[in-house]
């Protein structure tokens, strides 16, 4: 259940970053261009009312007022809306339309004070740039035809909306980190019988949840064939494991890992799901005969009560990115703490995470270097934070100078809650001369063993087990790409100049996995390490 994109990741192909430094590596250099003045700045807009995307700010207003009657320059003259306000009531007006509330109460700026409505709604939501440079069509002033009076202009108007939006990200970072500690310790003070109203951790955790009721997340995993062909290879090729079985699918989503379970033989299916989607899995189950088999229940999978006491087998997509994002992993071990019988099995059964050096110029030139000078202007607030954030991309394997190593064996069977948080060692040597080490990748193998008895090695290889007849799959980048993709942790050298790297050096260190909070599921994750030439660091990321 991993196709939520966290807020602060963009998936990108690699050739795509490296196409991308490159034209902006051709822009940079064409003679003169920076003294020409654009012939249009409009940037794409996506309507407050529907998914429509217009080609600039201006036009999604024109079409608001008038097909839906809502005037939103009015509403933040007479409301008298600051910049962060203005923010709040865009976030505001986007849960309320996202919730299906097409007349969202805008009567007060009270209905949206609440600092929950600085964590955007839309990701890379042009509108929350454009608020403070909005201005009724008609009243817009000419533009100005002399080309050094436009760049003052736009050199002056830069300024300002780097100082605003520099503030934005510092009050949402600040705020919602805040409340969520704080609403977290309320919790845990006051205990479950004290508790009166649902608190932030319970907003975030809705809002996980019903981030899986829409289609696309839904149709982005099913379409993962390397996903979604080794749940059902197992299955189907493991009928006599599933045969009059119990089977628990826990976060079931479509119905798709249930109807495998269900076809292959299995006596009864529970699967269960605490978003909406769930009702689209009772029609996809009923449409398709298994209406006897398998029943759905809606609900978290610690407060639901199943109509058995126990099952003979777990199945679960649990995975998220760099593995354990989205925290759904804690769920399903307490479901088999909860009902999974003596000797039942775990589907898939075993997991593994590895760690390799990353070194690649292009991408760190694309992702950082391009704030430096972006058409002509200095550009480096947006550099704020930029190397504390986890990033998922798909790496080529020529970036990756060495053999991965395998810092965490998961054996879904036996681990625990405890151990999903940890500082664990690893040591890699570089197989090829790198000119920086630029980061570290993260990613995971997954591995279906038909009997919880069965033997597996901490650092079992997928290919060597496919050819022993076990189903497994890599989420790394020797592998076919899956909607994973891989987890990037650029280091940040800041004035040091990086050092290039010999083939042969050992590079030693610990990696730390971390919840952010308790109530958490966003990861914290960090990295220290020590080579003879690679000197020492030590970097914290998030990945949220």
């Amino acid at each position: 259940m991993s196709a939520t994109q966290p807020s602060n990741v963009v998936p990108v192909k690699d050739d795509d970053a490296r196409s991308s430094a490159s034209e902006d590596s051709d822009i940079s250099n064409e003679e003169g261009w920076e003294d020409v003045e654009p012939d249009d700045e409009t940037q794409p807009v996506v309507g407050l009312f529907s998914e429509k995307v217009y080609p600039d700010v201006h036009a999604m207003l024109k079409e608001t007022k008038e097909k839906y009657s809502f005037d939103l320059q009015k509403i933040q003259r007479e409301l008298g809306l600051d910049f962060l306000e203005k923010i709040k009531l865009v976030n505001y007006l986007r849960s309320q339309v996202k919730a299906g509330n097409m007349s969202p109460d805008v009567s007060t700026k009270e209905k949206f004070e609440d600092d929950a409505y600085l964590k955007p709604v839309l990701e890379d939501d042009a509108l929350l740039y454009s608020l403070d440079d909005i201005e009724d069509t008609e009243s817009e002033a000419p533009r100005g035809t002399e080309a050094d009076k436009r760049v003052v202009e736009l050199q002056e108007e830069l300024e300002r909306l780097q100082s605003q939006f520099l503030e934005y990200r510092t009050a949402v970072q600040k705020s919602m980190e805040d409340q969520l500690t704080q609403e977290d310790d309320k919790i845990v003070a006051a205990g479950p019988s004290t508790r009166t109203a649902p608190g932030k951790a319970e907003e975030i955790d809705a809002d996980y949840f019903s981030s899986y009721s829409y289609n696309a997340i839904h149709e982005s995993m099913l379409k993962d064939s390397i996903r979604t062909d080794s749940y059902r290879d197992f299955v189907y090729e493991n009928k006599h494991v599933f045969k009059d079985k119990v089977v628990l699918d826990v976060g079931c989503g479509t119905g798709i890992l249930s109807m495998f379970c269900a076809k292959a033989g299995a006596a009864k299916v529970i699967a269960v799901d605490n978003s909406n989607i769930i009702d689209r899995a009772k029609e996809n189950i009923h449409e398709n005969g298994f209406g006897d088999v398998i029943t759905c229940i809606r609900g978290k999978i610690e407060e639901v009560e199943l109509p058995v006491p126990q099952v003979d087998i777990i199945i679960s997509e649990w995975m998220g990115y760099c593995l354990l994002f989205e925290a759904m992993f804690d769920s399903v071990i307490y479901a088999r703490d909860r009902y999974l019988a003596p000797g039942g099995l775990m589907v898939p059964s075993h997991a593994t995470l590895h760690i390799a050096p990353f070194a690649d110029s292009d991408f760190v030139a694309s992702h950082v270097s391009f704030w430096n000078e972006v058409y002509g202007f200095n550009m480096k607030s947006m550099q704020l934070g930029i190397y504390d954030e986890a990033l998922v991309r798909s790496v080529e394997p020529s970036v990756i100078p060495a053999e991965s190593t395998v810092f965490l064996p998961l054996p879904l069977h036996t681990i625990t809650v405890e151990e999903l948080s940890f500082l664990k060692e690893f040591e890699v040597t570089l197989k090829d001369d790198i000119d920086a080490l630029d980061g570290w990748s993260i990613w995971f193998d997954i591995f279906f063993m038909p009997s919880r008895d069965a033997p597996i090695a901490d650092d079992a290889v997928v290919s060597e087990m496919k050819k022993k007849g076990i189903v497994s799959f890599t989420t790394g980048p020797y592998g076919p790409e899956t909607h994973w993709q891989q987890g990037v942790l650029l280091i940040d050298h800041g004035d040091k100049k990086p050092v290039a790297l010999k083939k042969g050096e050992t590079i030693k260190g610990k990696v730390g996995y971390q919840k952010k909070s308790e109530k958490s599921r966003s990861l914290n994750l960090s990295i220290e390490w020590s080579g003879e030439n690679a000197g020492s660091g030590a970097q914290k990321w998030s990945l949220q």
